[in-house]
């Protein structure tokens, strides 16, 4: 068992790596079965010890075959397994060699039938990743059971039913406590239902050697904040505000001018040595009150910009910025100037309504930003979200940040990088505002476009799930920042 890598691989690509493995290197597919068994076995003594009873749900697949190995690891460990059978593997292949196995040491083997197993844990092993199209009826019976038993699930590789390209259900999946996954870490792992399927995931490479997962260039990569904190330097102590950036905020119409401030408290949060809103006139003194280090000015007319934008190196454009004539005369001002360019809430809907394609900007979508952005539904987004943000960066040039359960950070080089952090407490107003001025606050700082999104990106899920220590339920936007200023000084 090891650490998770952070190299993501589609169906296909997985399939190469043990097709190399087999073929070239003569690992007997049986081998790696087993191999597999044990590594789920294994875990599986460790997180549930006092596990005795064990139904294991097997299909007529390798990762049914897998499931049989760990049932006959169950029986000689002297637990009870009881192996919850749909279909019979292939005569000849590795699956049914596992079967034949198992039931030679004694393994109870029964077809399955529509009730709930009696037992402590499910082992699933019906649908491995090759699962395509709809869950057929019998299949769809088997996952509803293991769901409606209650019992924690054990799912080898996936839980049966997800589309681990995209993260999707296939009408209907399992609901797993853990997954341990082989070989190579499914990309669906982590983003859309996957993450909620998925549980926790752990990962065995099933001994590989390491050269043969150089010549498979991964789909995506996991982004975590370990590695992008070095981005962030400690100090000199000859330092002034001048060296660390000037973020000016545009936004804040008329009853909005919240989310212009969260963007505003999180860019200075973050370390930006200087941050401004340009706003309604009457929202302008009460953001100096509120946060006197922030320079609020009040401006109506987008020719007042212009020293405003002078003096900025970075703008954070779109929260709270309306979509009347005010925010629409901002924005066009804003784009002019060719400075960098944070991109949310009502400025991605401006987008949508006047496309332009520009580099050195950062595209903060949510899916129902994206679907306007692309032209589609909201369900189309969800459904692939690899493909919806490569489109998105396609179209629109930049770095495009999907947001979402397991949120895509996608630039010109185009390989997905999923940020596995975040909760369900931030499905709240204001995070995005705050997302925005993270990033924001990054760039003023130097960082580059890509880096200042993963990075912040990662800042923002990390401090969402410190905050969530407290309880998801409740949790505001204005909760994560002091957990970003303690994630922007690691050192």
């Amino acid at each position: 068992m090891e650490h998770l890598p952070y190299d993501l691989y589609t169906t296909a690509q997985v399939r190469e790596l043990d097709r190399i493995a087999v073929e070239e290197r003569g690992i007997p597919g049986s081998e790696l079965m087993e191999r597999a068994g044990q590594a789920a076995f294994a875990l599986l003594r460790e997180r549930w010890p006092v596990a005795r009873r064990i139904a294991v749900y097997c299909g007529a697949g390798n990762n049914g075959g897998d499931g049989y190995v760990v049932a006959r690891l169950a029986l000689e460990a002297g637990l009870v397994p009881e192996i919850i059978a749909i279909g019979t593997p292939v005569a000849g292949g590795a699956a049914a060699a596992a079967r034949d196995a198992a039931l030679r040491a004694g393994v109870r083997v029964r077809a399955f039938e529509s009730a709930s197993p009696e037992a402590d844990l499910v082992v699933d092993g019906l649908l491995g990743s090759g699962a395509r199209g709809e869950v057929r009826e019998r299949w769809r019976a088997a996952i509803g059971a293991i769901n409606e038993a209650g019992l924690p699930v054990l799912a080898l590789d996936i839980p049966s039913g997800l589309d681990v390209d995209t993260g999707m259900a296939l009408g209907a999946a399992v609901k797993a406590r853990l997954t341990v996954t082989f070989i190579g870490l499914k990309q669906g792992l982590f983003t859309a239902e996957g993450v909620d399927l998925c549980g926790e995931v752990a990962f065995a490479d099933l001994g590989l050697p390491r050269e043969i997962y150089a010549r498979v260039t991964p789909a995506a990569k996991r982004l975590e904040p370990v590695g992008l904190q070095g981005l962030l330097p400690r100090r000199s102590r000859n330092s002034h505000k001048g060296m660390f950036g000037h973020v000016l905020v545009v936004g804040g119409e008329q009853g909005m001018s919240g989310a212009a401030a969260m963007a505003a408290r999180a860019a200075a949060r973050v370390g930006a040595g200087l941050v401004s809103v340009a706003t309604r006139a009457g929202h302008a003194p009460l953001m100096s009150i509120a946060q006197p280090e922030i320079m609020a000015q009040g401006v109506e007319e987008p020719g007042r910009l212009k020293p405003l934008l002078e003096r900025a190196n970075v703008v954070a454009l779109g929260p709270g910025l309306g979509r009347g004539a005010w925010g629409r005369a901002m924005m066009a001002r804003v784009l002019e100037s060719h400075l960098p360019v944070v991109l949310d809430a009502d400025g991605l809907t401006l987008l949508s309504e006047e496309p332009v394609r520009r580099t050195g900007w950062v595209l903060t979508p949510h899916p129902g930003e994206a679907a306007r952005l692309l032209g589609c539904s909201v369900r189309e987004i969800q459904q692939d979200r690899f493909r919806a943000a490569a489109a998105l960066q396609a179209s629109f040039g930049g770095v495009c940040v999907l947001k979402g359960a397991g949120s895509l950070v996608v630039d010109e080089d185009g390989i997905p990088f999923v940020c596995g952090s975040g909760n369900p407490g931030m499905a709240t107003g204001g995070m995005g505002d705050v997302l925005t001025g993270v990033i924001a606050g990054l760039l003023a700082q130097g960082l580059s476009a890509a880096d200042s999104a993963r990075l912040g990106t990662c800042l923002h899920g990390r401090a969402g799930d410190i905050a969530a220590r407290g309880g998801e339920r409740g949790m505001l936007a204005t909760d994560l920042l002091p957990h970003i200023r303690a994630l922007a000084n690691p050192n």
